[in-house]
């Protein structure tokens, strides 16, 4: 289905605000109920700053194909019908922790940012594979899985994607997510059923040697 994206961004996006929420030290900042304002958004970081929005950037700057599982075979839902496979995709996020500078307390703000960096880290280590009820949107009722990795990247590569921002760099980690299924609008081809198997039978004779 199209919304493959938009259902594994909305699925990571609503684990981590839960357990940001169920935080004992942080849930005040990011409980509504509690009366906090930060938020766990999928902006890119630039515009939370410009909508002064705080809280942590979950953005999608990446989407490429999964090249190891292209070749997968269609499947058959049922005798009659061919599914054709669909594209699997690896989407990249960049989480980013968003804390306003306090004029009034200058000191306290990165401490906070690396508090929220910290708790996005547990919480995607605590729980790699994302199913059954932490799926979101269309993926609700899947049998579908989101499995989600920290990924190795070197200084040099993540300063690529904040000079793409226009801004100087700013701590954060990209995460790897696996695997977004875009499958085809085209019906499944209907097959032919076999109704009559008709063995044939030969003797192999082996060419006597000369």
């Amino acid at each position: 289905m199209h919304t493959a994206l938009r259902a594994t961004s909305i699925t990571l996006q609503d684990y981590v605000r839960r357990g940001f929420v169920a935080d004992p030290d942080l849930g005040a900042f990011f409980d509504p109920v509690l009366g906090g304002t930060m938020e766990v958004s999928l902006n890119d970081p630039e515009e939370m700053r410009t909508n002064s929005v705080d809280g942590v950037s979950l953005w999608l700057y990446r989407v490429e194909r999964d090249d190891q599982r292209l070749n997968a075979p269609p499947t058959r839902p049922t005798a009659t019908r061919l599914q054709p496979t669909p594209l699997p995709l690896r989407l990249h996020y960049l989480v980013t922790p968003i804390v306003t500078i306090d004029p009034a307390f200058p000191l306290v703000s990165p401490g906070r940012e690396q508090e929220i960096l910290g708790k996005a880290i547990q919480l995607l280590y605590e729980r790699p594979v994302l199913r059954g009820t932490d799926l979101r949107d269309t993926l609700t009722g899947s049998d579908d899985k989101i499995a989600v990795r920290l990924e190795p990247m070197s200084l040099e590569e993540i300063t690529r994607i904040w000079q793409a921002l226009q801004r100087q760099y700013q701590l954060s980690v990209s995460y790897e997510a696996t695997l977004a299924m875009i499958a085809p609008e085209a019906q499944p081809a209907v097959l032919t059923p076999v109704r009559v198997a008709e063995p044939r039978f030969g003797v192999i004779v082996e060419e006597a040697p000369a």
